[in-house]
């Protein structure tokens, strides 16, 4: 292992100042050399060194056979997870899946989809590329087969559509295993509920058996984030509907973005778990806005759909051997604890001068997000926020002078997740302190008084 990491890892790491030399090389119109694409925290030492033009992994050969390895074992420790804290199997699972995350990974959430669905790729072994699927018998799957619908990024949607055709086959074809129980096969299960249904029943099998919904074509983005921010919402038939809006279009065989948010919600109604998987140590679930759209969004759709709240969970495959599932409660409070009010971070983000004090904001607001849409942060969380990022005095003087919008942002934000109630017990003195942080601010970002003699 140390003779590959000198012989192999530190050269390739020694050349990433080849990005400055690579950008320039670019903007004078001469060539980049090319590199392949993926998270060198995953193995792959082939994408150094950085600053190349990357190319794309091959559509056609997700999931990888090491990506099914990993996909098994994230649908395995999510069922054993689920089975543990409720004694049974979810009936159906929510599960966001982003084209980042695909290149990443070859394919970590498609393999967990299949899984799921107690189906396995099938590869051409001379070209490594996805020749189809086959169905486990149940008798060799040991478990019910699950009901999956999948929340699709428009990155996703552009670069793997014959993914998304693999998936939809997936299942259309358990859907239509009419020997197996209804126990044994929720998906089909459900799919002849829909079909049986009087009144509302419309007798489309294809409507019944769709599964991947997505943004409208040529959108990207879940919606949530504007709505959050311009701070005009305030329910979650507000949030839902935003997510409904915006993701409510269909994809798979012949569908192509068909408008279909009544199939959405009809699927989203049954889905008893939503699941986010993160591969990578590189960033954590508030590092985006994207985790608490899509995954957040999920939640709370699926609450203002049936009235409760499903579970939510975080599929951690950074370490492929080592695949784990943890709450999203649980998730937030690690990343809390380990980064948020992590005091070497937050120094850290000191010697960044005015971005670091952006990304300070930035991660409150995140935090925001997801407790307005999922429920995670906690009073003592929003206690220690403000005593992080608005008390202390190191990091007050440092944001005051670099960049005092995003000190104010923090503030403001505080005090609203008061006023809604998500910060359900806030210490009057906190609240004070806030407020008059806030007003300290304000006064100072006007500057002088129009009539005053004082230097504009």
């Amino acid at each position: 292992m140390l003779a590959f990491a000198a012989s192999e890892v530190v050269p390739r790491l020694d050349r990433t100042p080849d990005e400055i030399t690579n950008v320039l090389r670019a903007l004078a119109g001469g060539f980049v050399p090319p590199g392949p694409s993926g998270s060198p925290t995953r193995g792959l030492v082939n994408v150094l060194p950085t600053g190349r033009n990357f190319c794309s992994v091959d559509p056609k050969a997700i999931p990888s056979r090491l990506a099914w390895e990993t996909g098994r074992a994230l649908a395995d420790s999510l069922l054993a997870r689920h089975l543990a804290d409720t004694g049974a199997y979810p009936a159906s699972v929510g599960l966001t899946v982003w084209g980042t995350s695909a290149m990443r990974t070859q394919g970590d959430d498609i393999a967990e989809v299949l899984a799921l669905l107690g189906c396995r790729p099938t590869w051409d072994d001379a070209s490594r590329r996805v020749t189809g699927f086959e169905v486990v018998p149940l008798s060799e799957l040991g478990r019910p087969r699950v009901d999956v619908v999948v929340r699709i990024s428009g990155f996703f949607r552009d670069a793997f559509p014959h993914v998304i055709a693999l998936l939809d086959e997936a299942v259309t074809t358990v859907a239509a295993l009419d020997d197996e129980a209804d126990a044994d096969n929720l998906l089909a299960a459900h799919v002849r509920a829909d079909l049986a249904r009087d009144g509302a029943a419309h007798g489309d099998r294809r409507r019944a058996t769709t599964r991947i919904f997505g943004s409208k074509p040529g959108a990207y983005g879940a919606g949530l984030l504007p709505l959050i921010d311009s701070r005009e919402w305030r329910s979650d038939a507000d949030l839902a509907e935003v997510y409904a809006v915006w993701g409510g279009y269909a994809y798979g065989r012949d569908l192509d973005g068909r408008e279909a948010r009544a199939d959405m919600e009809q699927a989203f109604r049954r889905i008893q778990v939503a699941v986010k998987n993160a591969d990578t140590r590189e960033h954590d679930l508030v590092d985006s806005d994207d985790y608490f759209q899509y995954h957040g969004g999920m939640v709370a759709a699926v609450r203002a759909l049936t009235g409760a709240s499903p579970a939510a969970y975080i599929g951690d495959s950074a370490i492929p051997d080592a695949v784990r599932t943890r709450t999203l409660q649980e998730e937030t409070h690690r990343v809390f604890r380990a980064r948020v009010v992590n005091p070497r971070w937050i120094a850290a983000m000191r010697r960044h001068g005015y971005k670091g004090a952006f990304e300070l904001a930035a991660t409150v607001d995140y935090l925001f997000g997801y407790d307005a849409t999922a429920g995670v942060v906690q009073d003592w969380m929003y206690e220690s926020l403000a005593a992080s990022y608005v008390f202390d005095p190191e990091t007050r003087d440092f944001m005051r002078a670099s960049n005092p919008w995003a000190l104010r942002g923090i503030a403001e934000r505080l005090l609203e997740a008061a006023d809604r109630g998500l910060w359900e017990k806030p210490d009057a003195a906190t609240i004070d302190g806030l407020r008059q942080s806030y007003l300290d601010l304000e006064g100072d970002l006007e500057g002088p008084d129009e009539g005053s003699d004082e230097p504009q």
